[in-house]
C-alpha cells in the first residue's frame, strides 16, 4: 500500500490526482488525519496502513518566515516530522520518497555550473538547514529511500510564482522581476512523475535532483517573461537588491539532472511543461 503525507499541499495534491489517473490503491493524510509532529499517531496510522511505498510530501516551506515567526515550526515540521516518518518506515519496512530542495546548498557556484547530488551541502537559511537535517536523518534510519532536490515548485494546487506573476500582471502595466537568481523551474506534475517513476521501477536508492530541463540558463526574469509573454504587460529586469527578503536567495539554484536523466526517465523542458500546466488549468 502506499502512503502519502501533505496530500492536501501543492505537491501532495498533485501526486494524489496522478495516482488517481493511473487507479493506484494509496492512503492520503495530511495534518488532520496524521499529523506528523505526533510520534504516536503516526505510528498508530503506519500499523492501520501497512504501507511498502510512502511519499513524504508534507513541509514547511515558508523560507522567509522560518527566518523568525515560523522558526519553530518550520524545525518541527521538516526535522521532527521527517524522524517520526523515517522511523516509522523503517520500522514498517516501507521504502520513503522524500522531496527535499536546492536550499540544502549555499546557491554560490558560478553560472553555467550546475548542482551534483554528491556537492557538500552548505544551507545558508533556517529553511534549507531543516531540509538538510532531513536528509539526515532520513539517511540515519533508512537503507531504502529517494531523497530527491527539486527547486522553483510551481503546480496547479498552491501558490506559485506562476500564480503570482498572473494576479500581478492583471492589477500592473508594468512588472519588475530579479535576472540574477539562476535556476530552472520545476512542475509538480513532472516532480510527481518522477517521484513514481523511481519507486515502481526500483531504481537505485539515494540522491537524486529533479526540475525542469532548459537549453540554457534561466533566471526568474526568463521565467516570468515567459509566464506573461500573452499579457499585456511590461517585465523588466533587476537585480537582487531591489527585492530583499529575510532569508538569502541562492545565487544559483541550477540543478545538475544527468544522475535523473541515466534513470531513463524523460525530462520536459520547463517551457514545454509550463504550455502543458497551462493546458490542464483551462480543462
Amino acid at each position: 500500500m502506499i502512503l502519502v503525507t501533505g496530500s492536501k499541499g501543492q505537491l501532495g495534491t498533485e501526486l494524489c490526482h496522478l495516482l488517481d489517473e493511473r487507479q493506484e490503491e494509496y492512503v492520503a493524510v495530511d495534518v488532520a488525519e496524521m499529523d506528523i509532529l505526533d510520534a504516536e499517531k503516526v505510528e498508530a496510522v503506519f500499523a492501520q496502513v501497512k504501507p511498502t511505498l510512502v511519499y513524504h510530501c508534507a513541509a514547511y516551506t515558508a523560507v522567509d518566515a522560518a527566518e523568525d515567526e515560523g522558526k519553530e515550526l518550520n524545525y518541527a515540521i521538516n526535522v521532527t516530522g521527517t524522524e517520526n516518518v523515517a522511523k516509522a518506515c523503517a520500522k514498517f519496512k516501507a521504502t520513503l520518497v522524500y522531496i527535499s530542495t536546492d536550499y540544502v546548498f549555499d546557491g554560490e557556484k558560478p553560472v553555467g555550473q550546475e548542482w551534483l547530488e554528491t556537492d557538500q551541502p552548505n544551507p545558508q537559511t533556517e529553511y534549507g538547514r531543516t531540509k538538510r537535517l532531513g536528509e539526515e536523518l532520513v539517511e540515519k534510519y533508512l537503507a531504502d529511500y529517494y531523497i530527491i532536490r527539486t527547486a522553483w515548485v510551481f503546480g496547479q494546487y498552491g501558490k506559485n510564482f506562476v500564480f503570482t506573476m498572473q494576479s500581478l500582471a492583471d492589477k500592473h502595466p508594468e512588472l519588475t522581476v530579479v535576472n540574477d537568481q539562476h535556476g530552472r523551474p520545476t512542475w509538480t506534475r513532472t516532480l510527481a512523475e518522477f517521484m513514481t517513476y523511481l519507486a515502481e521501477n526500483r531504481k537505485a536508492y539515494g540522491y537524486y535532483h529533479l526540475s525542469n530541463d532548459a537549453k540554457e540558463d534561466t533566471t526568474w526574469y526568463d521565467f516570468a517573461c515567459e509566464i506573461l509573454k500573452d499579457h499585456d504587460v511590461k517585465v523588466s529586469p533587476v537585480d537582487s537588491s531591489q527585492f530583499p527578503a529575510k532569508a538569502k536567495r541562492p545565487f544559483n539554484s541550477t540543478l545538475n539532472l544527468d544522475k535523473a536523466k541515466a534513470t531513463g526517465f524523460v525530462i520536459p523542458s520547463w517551457q514545454d511543461a509550463l504550455k502543458e500546466f497551462y493546458r490542464q488549468e483551462l480543462k
